[in-house]
């Protein structure tokens, strides 16, 4: 059986993880501060914060904004869990709105989405195709949009609009307007969950590229002892002769990253831009020119004039086939010995959502992207043989299906 996403575990990896395991430190400590630093040269943003996932790192820049009860935060209905979830901790109101035709946020539907109690949009760069940032950042910088925004906290007050908070999970190496994602939003939260391009098993970081009424360093220190129970020292730094004494200035979280899942994020890093995603491009454009020559094949859209993709994920369409022909496809390529999956179900389809009162009904054209994908296997480790094989389970499951 051909596996779905596999993480690239080799002996650079596990010699990394050693070294670390025998240096004493295991919590967060100079590889993780370190990985911030080579994260932030990486992606051309003011300052990085390794968290323990994109989730955590999501949920941190909503409270640091001061999103809570009463207000609300836009979100595509097509993406994973986690992108709402932190909306729902909160306490704030889950506003959903519909896709385009390329998987991405409909900037229209953010638009007419928007009310006096909009705080924050979070744009889901789905398989690491950046969304249309140009596009928000002019839609919230509008005066007639401006004028709806009503602050509550400082930092409100300070950004006196909208909060673009970009989920990129997908989408480290992704590239917009010559831009690398990191410094695409004032605030972009990346994930290294097991299955992303670049893992450290689990974690995330959170890209500060905030405007220039804002401190960028100072808030990472406000989010590092956020992260940390409120406090103001983590282990590295209480390490330093003399410097044992501490505070805790709130009641915070615990979910900093370890010195363990940096040195993976290390090595990965390193080979990313040189071997992991020109591997990774090489398997799209295989997928590409395989399917081009078959009519009921959609292709994703990967590379534009203004965007290339991070090729985290490949998203096939069918044309013209139901909901339950797609899974039919998928059982037949199951069948031939590959693992395939699908990216996303939409949230107002789980039972949680549905029973908040959405419907998919008012969100077609993510239930048309949904109804229709099949999301192929992209790893490291991915033999042209092994992708000369998917490829012809999925024609083969793709035909028997619709003969």
């Amino acid at each position: 059986m051909i596996p779905f996403s596999p993480p690239r575990i080799d002996q650079k990896i596990i010699d990394a993880v050693d070294e670390t395991l025998r240096s004493g430190w295991i919590t967060t400590g100079p590889k993780t501060k370190l990985f911030e630093k080579k994260l932030t040269e990486y992606g051309g943003q003011e300052v990085t914060l390794c968290v323990s996932s994109a989730t955590a790192g999501l949920e941190l820049m909503l409270r640091w904004f001061g999103v809570g009860p009463g207000d609300e935060v836009i979100v595509p209905a097509y993406t994973y869990a986690s992108t709402a979830n932190v909306v729902e901790h909160c306490g704030a109101r889950v506003v959903f709105v519909d896709s385009d035709k390329d998987f991405l946020v409909s900037l229209n539907a953010i638009e007419q989405a928007i009310t006096s109690k909009t705080k924050a949009i979070i744009p889901v760069d789905v398989a690491g195709f950046p969304c249309d940032y140009d596009g928000i950042h002019a839609l919230v910088s509008r005066s007639d949009i401006k004028d709806l925004f009503h602050p509550s906290t400082k930092e409100q007050e300070m950004l006196y609009r909208i909060l673009i908070l970009s989920d990129a999970a997908h989408s480290v190496g992704a590239w917009y307007k010559g831009k690398r994602a990191g410094r695409l939003s004032e605030i972009t939260v990346f994930s290294f969950h097991a299955v992303k391009n670049l893992t450290t098993a689990e974690g995330g970081a959170i890209c500060l590229n905030l405007p220039a009424q804002f401190d960028n360093n100072a808030i990472y220190h406000y989010l590092n002892a956020k992260s940390l129970h409120g406090q103001t020292k983590d282990a590295l730094a209480k390490s330093q002769a003399g410097s044992w004494r501490y505070d805790i200035v709130e009641p915070g979280y615990k979910c900093n990253m370890t010195d363990i899942q940096a040195s993976m994020g290390l090595v990965e890093l390193e080979r990313y831009d040189a071997d992991m995603l020109v591997r990774r491009k090489h398997i799209f454009d295989a997928y590409a020119r395989a399917f081009s020559a078959y009519d009921w094949a959609q292709i994703p859209a990967y590379e534009t004039p203004d965007k290339r993709s991070s090729y985290h994920v490949f998203l096939l369409r069918i044309k013209g086939i139901t909901e339950n022909q797609r899974d039919q496809v998928i059982q037949a390529i199951f069948l031939r010995e590959v693992s395939v999956n699908v990216h996303f179900v939409p949230l107002p389809m789980m039972t949680y959502y549905k029973n908040a009162g959405y419907s998919i009904a008012d969100y077609p054209v993510a239930y048309d992207n949904y109804s229709r994908e099949i999301s192929l296997p992209v790893y490291y480790d991915l033999t042209d043989k092994m992708v000369s094989t998917v490829i012809k389970a999925v024609i083969d499951a793709v035909e028997e299906v619709l003969n």
